[in-house]
């Protein structure tokens, strides 16, 4: 495969030299390199290890969820081998990963996002991105060395908990798990769903969002997070959770209810009251690496789309299909889509590396909601290129399009999204309406310093529109 990755003016160019022209100046020569490498482990490696990947884990529910597909551990060690590992730990931030920038991962993450093993080959998989940033920003010592270390070594994997199924999580404050303290020890009494990595039999640890004291006045302080072992008493794994069918195994995204659970007060995070900071200074971040791996599988579905614009084996109406003009606009737009996602997701990185993920709010929220329109715009537009293949089993685009859709709801809903972006961009409404009546009234003044009579300007327009309609 290695003769496929060579540059060609109409075939290969790569990673490092497809770096945005205004993102190149933030790139170290390190990181460009190490995105080549990146490149070609993804796309040599990891692509073709899918298929292994699917068939290790087996097709009963039982299996599915107790595999430990071995081709992971192998390509695991492939990574190390290749220096690839923990590079979504941003290095003006923690010390503890591979000393990559925010932006530069984000541009690694997009090629990641192309293979459904890539990932976690490198350790840099969600759930556990989170989680053991989490850990590293937030942890105790003892909290780091029990939970962050094997973590960072990919020995363990973990779970976060936060939404639930009785109330509207979109809204965090609604979130009814108790978190009660009983002398050396927390109680928690509850449920969650969505508990994306509960299903991994490696999963060894649970970071849980609850209320220790729901009575404060200040309701972003009511919540705390704290780390719960999976083999804790009164834990039970109701279900698990598929996306439009597909079951996601050994990941999984769980149904799971705490009845008594009771773990030391040591393993509270921070301290009591600190779990919205904590959750806000988690998703950020988290929110950048979907939105990079979304780019990828973006540009795999154009990518499954060329191919098949290129079969000439099927030629709907005599001729293949980029004979259709239809089906170039449809390529056209799409690559306008990706590019321009691309530099907004950058923007975004760029904006948590000068600062961090609070002083980012706005660009990562408009990330948020924009890159998984793109990508499912993207997507759609490849199944339709295959028609019934398209939506079977016969190419990733179907599986694709599940996950993406998911996108526009974990980590906050698009509508949560919008609403905040739009109350913030409407506190500038009065600013801009001062400033145009000074511009207005500014202008009459020119007109009468030219000897122009002044009149309702508006009321002018129309009339003037009017005339030019008759």
């Amino acid at each position: 495969m290695s003769n496929l990755l060579v540059n060609s003016q109409n075939g290969h160019i790569s990673a490092s030299q497809r770096i945005p022209a205004i993102a190149r100046p933030f790139v170290s020569e390190r990181a460009a390199k190490t995105l080549d490498i990146v490149e070609r482990f993804v796309e040599e490696e990891c692509i073709p290890a899918d298929a292994v990947y699917l068939r290790q884990i087996g097709q009963t529910t039982e299996e599915r969820f107790n595999a430990h597909p071995a081709v992971i551990e192998d390509l695991k060690k492939r990574a190390q081998e290749l220096g690839l590992w923990n590079m979504f730990l941003p290095k003006n931030h923690f010390k503890e990963g591979a000393g990559f920038s925010n932006l530069e991962y984000g541009l690694m993450a997009e090629y990641l996002g192309k293979s459904r093993v890539a990932s976690e080959a490198v350790n840099c998989a969600a759930p556990d991105t989170g989680n053991m940033e989490v850990l590293a920003k937030y942890g105790n010592e003892a909290q780091k060395r029990r939970w962050l270390d094997p973590l960072l070594q990919g020995k363990i994997r973990s779970a976060f908990l936060m939404t639930e199924p009785q109330v509207a999580s979109s809204d965090a404050t609604n979130i009814e798990m108790t978190i009660t303290r009983d002398g050396d020890s927390y109680v928690l009494n509850g449920q969650k769903w969505w508990s994306s990595g509960i299903g991994d039999p490696r999963c060894e640890i649970y970071i849980v969002l609850g209320k220790t004291d729901p009575k404060n006045a200040d309701k972003y302080k009511q919540q705390s997070v704290i780390l719960v072992p999976k083999d804790a008493p009164g834990i039970a794994i109701q279900r698990m959770l598929s996306v439009f069918g597909y079951d996601d195994a050994p990941h999984g995204h769980g149904h799971v209810t705490f009845t008594n659970v009771r773990v030391p007060a040591s393993n509270m995070v921070l301290g009591e009251g600190r779990g919205f900071e904590i959750i806000q200074g988690r998703l950020g971040p988290g929110r950048i690496h979907h939105a990079m791996r979304s780019i990828g599988a973006a540009e795999k579905a154009l990518e499954w789309f060329l191919a098949r614009l290129n079969d000439p084996r099927k030629k709907p109406f005599g001729e293949m299909l980029h004979k259709h003009g239809i089906m170039l606009e449809r390529v056209a737009r799409s690559r306008i889509d990706i590019d321009a996602a691309r530099l907004a997701v950058l923007n975004a990185a760029v904006k948590i590396d000068e600062s961090d993920a609070k002083g980012a709010l706005k660009e990562i929220a408009e990330v948020k909601v924009l890159v998984p329109e793109i990508h499912l715009e993207v997507i759609d537009r490849a199944i339709q290129a295959y028609g019934g293949g398209g939506v079977s089993q016969d190419t990733p685009l179907a599986n694709m399009y599940a996950h993406g859709r998911t996108m526009r709801i974990v980590d906050g809903p698009d509508e949560v999204h919008l609403l905040q972006l739009g109350k913030n961009e409407n506190k500038r409404g009065a600013a801009h309406k001062t400033r145009i009546e000074a511009q207005t009234k500014k202008g009459e003044e020119l007109c009468r310093k030219y000897g122009i009579e002044v009149k309702d300007v508006l009321a002018l327009d129309r009339v003037n529109g009017e005339k030019s309609r008759l």
